[in-house]
């Protein structure tokens, strides 16, 4: 951005502040630019929204406000419209689609939402308050009734990924088709072995962080001696063998035996699930570590203070490391 006073360009900047939302108040890395010559401060459109997601993803956290693709996740589960579920919970007419949006709920209507994401509890609600006909509402409750049979998820390797989204989380709740699709983006391009992978999983979803306050995939990530990996990153790559997505070969190095991913050729990518700047994102870390080996990828995030202030503990990274890395 070009600085109006002197047409130069100028730098950015970043500082430690407080930001209030609705009265309440939550710590930020503040991003701007600085006019050098005269000292004045400009927030672009870009650091606008940056700085704004950081405190309202705090917000929710705090008063347990679901994240819009929960919201989305919630009605795509009914198999409803956003307009049919405002209706159902008495909503404005377009609330539930505004809510799938960036619109931050009330915390009545967060509350609300949150309770009728249980089958169960939305099961009782149509009973008991919905004003629908007979035929549609026996037609939802039927739905509602498959969903309570099949609400079994003992074989599935992925639930273990759900949680509520958090700092830990890039404040964004567990997206499986997301996350499947990164690692198939991956493996097309570059048929990485396991511990490169695991790296140009964690720089996709810290720089994403770093450019928008949330990540792409809502994985955790944990730092362990070969650097930052997702949490129960084993689990996640057998689910995809399971479900043929992803396949492993075996090749003998000369540090022993290691695992490459490698598509099946059975599924495409599916750009049309991501967002701009998550393409942009997946493009950049491709194009970073394109040649890069998968022992210097590793060297490489050894020297993030995202994993050298983790690793002794081997702790989970807090997103909050995005704003620091070093690397890329």
């Amino acid at each position: 951005m070009k600085s109006p006073f002197t047409g130069k360009e100028m730098k950015v900047a970043k500082e430690r502040r407080e930001m209030t939302f609705r009265k309440e108040t939550f710590p930020v890395v503040f991003h701007y630019y600085i006019c050098e010559e005269t000292g004045e401060k400009f927030e672009d459109e870009h650091f606008s929204v940056l700085n704004n997601n950081q405190v309202v993803n705090q917000y929710r956290v705090k008063h347990h406000i679901p994240f819009p693709e929960q919201i989305k996740e919630i009605r795509l589960k009914y198999d409803l419209s956003a307009a049919k579920m405002s209706e159902i919970l008495g909503m404005g007419a377009n609330s539930w689609r505004i809510y799938e949006g960036d619109e931050v709920p009330s915390k009545a209507h967060a509350n609300l939402i949150q309770m009728i994401g249980k089958p169960e509890n939305f099961e009782e609600y149509i009973q008991k308050y919905s004003e629908l006909e007979e035929k549609e509402r026996d037609k939802i409750l039927k739905h509602v009734q498959k969903l309570k049979t099949d609400s079994c998820y003992c074989s599935d390797q992925l639930y273990r990924f759900n949680c509520q989204p958090d700092i830990s989380t890039g404040f964004k709740a567990f997206d499986r088709e997301k996350t499947k699709q990164v690692i198939l983006y991956f493996a097309e391009r570059q048929s990485p072995y396991k511990t490169k992978m695991n790296k140009l999983l964690f720089y996709s979803d810290f720089v994403h962080f770093r450019n928008t306050a949330q990540s792409i995939t809502g994985l955790r990530y944990i730092a362990i001696p070969y650097g930052p990996v997702p949490n129960h990153f084993e689990y996640l790559f057998e689910a995809l063998v399971e479900e043929g997505i992803i396949c492993k070969e075996y090749t003998m190095t000369n540090i022993g035996e290691l695992e490459q991913i490698l598509p099946t050729g059975t599924v495409d990518f599916d750009q049309s699930l991501f967002t701009a700047s998550e393409l942009e994102a997946m493009e950049y870390i491709a194009n970073t570590f394109k040649d890069t080996s998968a022992s210097d990828i590793a060297d490489i995030s050894h020297r993030e203070p995202a994993w050298k202030e983790n690793m002794d503990e081997k702790r989970i990274i807090s997103f909050s490391y995005a704003f620091g890395l070093e690397t890329v």
